[in-house]
């Protein structure tokens, strides 16, 4: 487990260093420019400077425990925390078990059970973030769709998202897109197919699981998640800066692209 996930993060870390590096010698006169880990040119120097970055066992399965227990991976998380000799004492195994039923229910498609269970939860939740109620009684209408029940689309359109529609335009945007699948006797090849997709459950469970963390007070986003975007960030600010370095290309891998 450590061997996959060390390399990219061994890879974020040259790459902070190398935009470290450049703001530092952006700020001095050009006689004393740093040429440290920003004027690496070839794949080879590059994996050398990564090398050098010293990541602990613990930092790594901590960074593991921390992603699993935030998307609410329960089972993952107690098997490998008795593997890595991890203690899950101060995580409250119930709010993770809770959360990932209702995930489950989204990625399902039972919208239905999924709203249940966070009302039961969560009684505030929904009534308090408007925006997130009318994904999930969206996803709920193109659950209708895809098992074909047109009239009962049409009856659940005008009672539970209408009045969406009338507060909000982009909201109202969205219901036309989502009615629109009814024109279509493919709806899945339409232009709007991508609301059908499976990946469009999982967007909508990862806003319900977000939401239920910030409303119990824990973090929002893995350590891991941040890190992928901080990664992404910091390419960007390389590559505005016109500098030449192997690009991480799967993070998932640690792959480089060749320089």
């Amino acid at each position: 487990m450590q061997a996959h996930f060390a390399h990219p993060f061994q890879a974020a870390i040259a790459a902070a260093m190398a935009l470290s590096n450049t703001s530092s010698a952006s700020s001095t006169c050009e006689s004393h420019i740093l040429t440290p880990v920003h004027h690496i040119e070839t794949k080879n120097e590059w994996m050398e400077a990564i090398e050098q970055q010293h990541l602990e066992r613990s930092t790594l399965n901590r960074l593991i425990i921390n992603y699993l227990i935030t998307e609410g991976f329960k089972d993952a998380a107690e098997i490998f925390a008795e593997e890595a000799g991890i203690s899950l004492n101060n995580v409250d195994l119930t709010l993770v078990d809770e959360r990932l039923r209702i995930r489950e229910a989204i990625e399902t498609g039972r919208i239905q059970d999924a709203i249940c269970l966070i009302n039961k939860k969560a009684p505030e939740l929904l009534d308090q973030n408007k925006e997130l109620g009318f994904h999930l009684k969206q996803q709920s209408l193109i659950e209708l769709i895809r098992l074909n029940l047109i009239d009962e689309a049409l009856t659940y359109a005008q009672v539970h998202l209408a009045e969406f529609a009338e507060d909000d335009i982009k909201m109202r945007q969205e219901l036309e897109k989502t009615m629109a699948l009814l024109v279509f006797d493919k709806p899945l090849e339409s232009p709007y197919g991508y609301l059908m997709e499976t990946s469009h459950r999982q967007i909508i469970a990862n806003q319900i699981n977000n939401a239920l963390l910030i409303y119990q007070n824990q973090q929002s986003e893995s350590d891991l998640s941040m890190l992928v975007k901080m990664v992404d960030y910091i390419e960007d600010k390389l590559d505005k800066k016109s500098l030449r370095y192997p690009k991480l290309v799967d993070i998932s891998t640690g792959k480089l692209e060749d320089s």
